[in-house]
């Protein structure tokens, strides 16, 4: 075989040459961690970039979920209704504060937890809705804001795939009570490792801040536990390179995004989600998600054995839903509706090769693959 093997994302880099300059600055100052020059010059930057009012840098996107779950000081063993089809770390995130996660049915398509399913699962126990932005796709954040005001319960979004996503009214941050982010170096925008919480107040700021920094609000306070997950100096620059080049790098993504929809939008049985997309004014093209239906000769899995054959690496996502790690599913409820659109979404979701350097012939040979194992199998 004289293909290239091609993985399903390749992490983004910023110019070598441009890191040495900040790196000096770090090394003349000594200033590591704890809140250095550069972790405050990201935060304003991102702030802008972002439109948002207030955010606090964390470690990484759980840590960040993490905080912004247990900021809210939600009493333990309390109910938060969310989603089965997400990463684990969003479960994890919910265990960790002792809460119980409640998992309803999905929209088949933008795959975004169905307001309707959460609006019947509340109960006296309820405390939370924990949206997902799949694949970047927006949740239906009126919906989710009016249950949540109608029943009295906060709203937090993990927002890992929404970096610089905007909706109808402009950054989908702005909703809800808190918004995680997640800066992994596999993401659209990256700081190697590092997350962020989203905010609406200098409070509440203040909390985050804390909480990420042990508990303590000064070297003699500590009103609250907290944990140890700040983002270092090394990764901060490394965030205020990226965000020179973020712009460039959605663009690059859109560009292969578009390549893909031409060259599949034909293939009977492949559908493409992204085209269904509701409401956004700016997508972020972290994804590109294909369904592979009934109509398609071979199932889902056997396409993506077949693509490995030929050395494209694509992905399930996300599979198996989360509620069926058996760490989680001891620790949670699944509501009695059951969840029919997420397993059927789940055993048909593939997530393709997508990146800002991707070459457009990778499109090319994808399709041919695509094509020519659905010919096979007729």
């Amino acid at each position: 075989m004289t293909d290239k093997p091609v993985y399903v994302t390749r992490p983004s880099l910023p110019p070598l040459d441009e890191l040495y300059p900040l790196l000096e600055e770090i090394w003349q100052r000594g200033i590591l961690t704890n809140s250095g020059p550069l972790h405050v010059q990201l935060e304003e930057a991102l702030c802008e970039y972002l439109e948002v009012p207030y955010i606090s840098l964390y470690s990484n996107g759980t840590t960040a979920l993490l905080a912004a779950l247990a900021v809210l000081d939600l009493p333990e063993g309390g109910e938060v209704i969310t989603t089965p089809f997400t990463f684990i770390a969003t479960a994890n995130a919910l265990i960790w504060n002792r809460l119980t996660p409640v998992f309803v049915d999905i929209d088949p398509t933008t795959f975004n937890i169905s307001p309707e399913q959460v609006e019947a699962a509340i109960t006296d126990k309820t405390r939370a809705i924990l949206g997902v932005h799949v694949f970047g796709t927006p949740c239906d954040v009126d919906a989710l804001d009016t249950i949540a005001i109608r029943h009295g319960l906060k709203v937090v979004y993990d927002a890992a795939h929404a970096f610089g996503v905007k909706c109808h009214c402009g950054s989908l941050l702005q909703h809800g009570d808190l918004s995680a982010l997640s800066f992994h170096a596999t993401k659209v925008f990256n700081t190697f490792e590092g997350g962020a919480v989203v905010c609406h107040s200098q409070d509440m700021k203040e909390k985050l801040d804390a909480f990420k920094n042990f508990g303590l609000t000064n070297a003699e306070t500590a009103n609250h536990p907290g944990l140890n997950a700040k983002l270092s100096e090394f990764n901060a620059a490394i965030g205020l390179l990226q965000l020179k080049y973020v712009d460039q790098h959605i663009e690059q993504r859109r560009r292969v995004a578009a390549a893909y929809h031409e060259e599949l939008e034909t293939i009977p049985g492949i559908e493409l989600p992204n085209q269904k997309t509701l409401d956004v004014q700016r997508a972020n093209h972290s994804y590109f998600a294909i369904r592979v239906t009934d109509e398609f000769p071979i199932s889902r899995d056997a396409l993506l054995e077949s693509l490995q054959g030929e050395a494209l690496y694509a992905r399930r996502y996300f599979f198996p839903l989360v509620s069926q790690f058996k760490s989680v599913h001891k620790e949670s409820r699944i509501e009695t509706q059951g969840l029919k659109a997420a397993t059927r979404i789940a055993h048909e979701i593939l997530c393709l090769p997508i990146y800002p350097d991707m070459d457009l012939t990778i499109v090319q040979r994808m399709s041919r693959c695509i094509v020519r194992a659905s010919k096979i199998a007729s």
